[in-house]
C-alpha cells in the first residue's frame, strides 16, 4: 500500500511492495484451468493480483485484460495516488483517461461479448465501483466517484455522510446499467439459459453504504464485514426466484464452474471449496460447516450457527441463528462454545502454517478445515489437533500449457 499523501515518482513506485508482490505463482487460476478447457477469457476491471508482468491476467490464463493490477484508482484520470495505473494487456496506457472507469469496463466486456458469444468464453468483470477513489486530491480522496447524469438522481445531501451516501448509490446505478447491458446482450444472442452468471461484493460494504441489520463494514470481522450478497443465475439448472440460506462461500466458486463446464479439477491441490450447485438447486444442505478469518490482529471463526469474534471493534460470541446483528455476547453464557470456537481457530491457524503457499501477503487469512461435520462439541474437543490437519495445499506440478504462459 503506497502512502497516498506522497506523489511517487516513477523510481519510487518501481521498487514499492504494492509494485512488486503479487499472487504466488504456483497458485492455479480458474482462468487457466477454463482456457485449457478450449474457453475463450477476458478480464476488465480491478485485477488486485499483483502489477509485475508475471503476476497480470495475460500470464494467468487470460486472453484479453484491460484494467489495473492493484487496490483502486481515481475514476477518472486512473491514477493511484498520481501513478498512472490503466493497463491494456501487460502495458500501461493513458488513452482514455478522463472516462468514467465503469464505463471503460462496460466497453470492454461489451465488446468481448459481441466477439466471443458464439464459442465458450469465460468473462470476468470485477469493477472498481463502488470503491472509494484513490485520489491525491482532498476534495476526491475517499469519496467515491459517478458521473454527473447520475449524480443527478439523488439528492446532493447537506453533511459529507450524505453526499458520500449520494457518490456510492450512484456508482453502484452506473455499475447496474453496466450489468444491465451485459445481460441484455445475453438475451439478444440466444444463450441467456446456458449462460452462469455470478454477482456478488468481495467484502461488506465500506464508504456511503449501510449494511443494516448487520453490525460492521469493511475490512471487519463482524457480519457486515464478511457476509455479502450473491446472486447466481442459470435458467436451464437453478430455478429462478429462489433464496439461499445455506452456509456458502466465494470458496465454492472454483469446484463449482469447474464441474459446471466439464474440466477436470487439477490434481494434488487442496480444494477449500465444493460444488455448490446441487445446494442451490436445493437437493442437498450444504457441507461446509466452519469459516475461518484473520486480518492483522482481527480474528473471526465460525462452527454452524456460532460466530466468536476478537477485534479491536470488538469482541464476542454470538448465535447466528438467532441475532445476525451480532448485537449479544454470549461469551459468559456458553464458555464450552467459546472454548470449541477458540480451539478451531487454532487449529486452522496450525494448518494454515504448514500450507504452501503460505498466508497471503495482504495479511488477510481465509479458510477451512475440512472433514465430516460433527455430531456434538465433544466431538470436537475430542479430536487431536493431529487429526484436522490440511495437508499440504499445493503440492501439485503446473501443466504445461500453464508453464508456457508464465514464462
Amino acid at each position: 500500500m503506497v502512502n497516498y499523501d506522497h506523489r511517487y515518482t516513477p523510481d519510487e513506485y518501481a521498487v514499492s511492495p504494492e509494485m512488486i508482490l503479487g499472487t504466488d505463482e504456483r497458485e492455479v487460476f480458474l482462468s487457466e484451468l477454463l482456457r485449457e478447457h478450449g474457453y475463450t477469457n477476458g478480464c476488465f476491471g480491478k485485477w488486485d493480483g499483483g502489477q509485475l508482468k508475471r503476476f497480470l491476467p495475460l500470464q494467468q490464463g487470460f486472453h484479453d485484460f484491460y484494467g489495473f493490477g492493484h487496490t483502486g484508482i481515481d475514476y477518472f484520470t486512473h491514477e493511484r495516488y498520481g501513478v498512472p495505473s490503466m493497463r491494456r494487456g501487460n502495458q500501461l496506457t493513458t488513452e482514455d483517461k478522463g472516462t468514467y472507469a465503469t464505463d471503460l469496463f462496460r466497453r470492454e466486456a461489451v465488446r468481448f461479448l459481441k466477439a466471443h458469444h458464439d464459442r465458450p468464453f469465460f468473462l470476468y468483470v470485477p469493477f472498481n465501483a463502488p470503491h472509494a477513489a484513490s485520489s491525491l486530491e482532498p476534495d476526491v480522496r475517499g469519496t467515491v466517484q459517478a458521473p454527473p447524469q447520475y449524480l443527478a438522481m439523488y439528492p446532493e445531501g447537506k453533511t459529507q455522510r450524505e453526499q458520500r451516501r449520494r457518490g456510492y448509490l450512484a456508482a453502484v446505478t452506473c455499475m447496474d446499467d453496466a450489468i444491465g447491458e451485459m445481460l441484455d446482450l445475453l438475451d439478444q444472442h440466444g444463450i441467456a439459459r446456458n449462460t452462469i452468471v455470478i454477482f456478488l461484493s468481495d467484502n461488506g460494504g465500506g464508504t456511503g453504504s449501510d449494511n443494516t441489520p448487520l453490525r460492521g463494514g469493511k475490512s471487519q470481522m463482524f457480519e457486515g464485514g464478511i457476509r455479502v450478497p450473491c446472486i447466481v443465475r442459470w435458467p436451464d439448472r437453478i430455478p429462478a426466484g429462489g433464496t439461499c440460506d445455506e452456509f456458502l462461500t466465494s470458496l465454492e466458486f472454483f469446484p463449482t464452474l469447474a464441474a459446471a463446464t466439464g474440466a477436470a479439477l487439477p490434481a494434488g491441490i487442496v480444494y477449500d471449496g465444493f460444488d455448490m450447485l446441487p445446494v442451490l438447486q436445493g437437493k442437498q444442505t450444504s457441507p461446509r460447516n466452519e469459516m475461518f478469518w484473520e486480518r492483522r490482529s482481527d480474528h473471526a471463526a465460525r462452527v454452524g450457527h456460532w460466530k466468536w469474534v476478537k477485534s479491536a471493534r470488538g469482541t464476542g460470541l454470538f448465535d447466528l441463528s438467532t441475532d445476525h446483528g451480532e448485537r449479544h455476547d454470549m461469551s459468559a453464557e456458553k464458555p464450552e462454545v467459546l472454548s470449541l470456537l477458540k480451539f478451531r481457530f487454532a487449529a486452522w491457524k496450525q494448518a494454515m502454517a504448514e500450507a504452501d503457499p503460505p498466508r497471503p501477503v495482504s495479511g488477510l487469512l481465509i479458510g477451512v478445515l475440512p472433514g465430516p461435520k460433527p455430531t456434538s462439541i465433544a466431538d470436537f474437543v475430542a479430536a487431536p489437533v493431529s487429526a484436522i490437519r490440511c495437508p499440504p495445499r499445493m503440492q501439485h506440478v503446473p501443466t504445461a500449457a500453464a508453464k508456457a504462459r508464465k514464462a
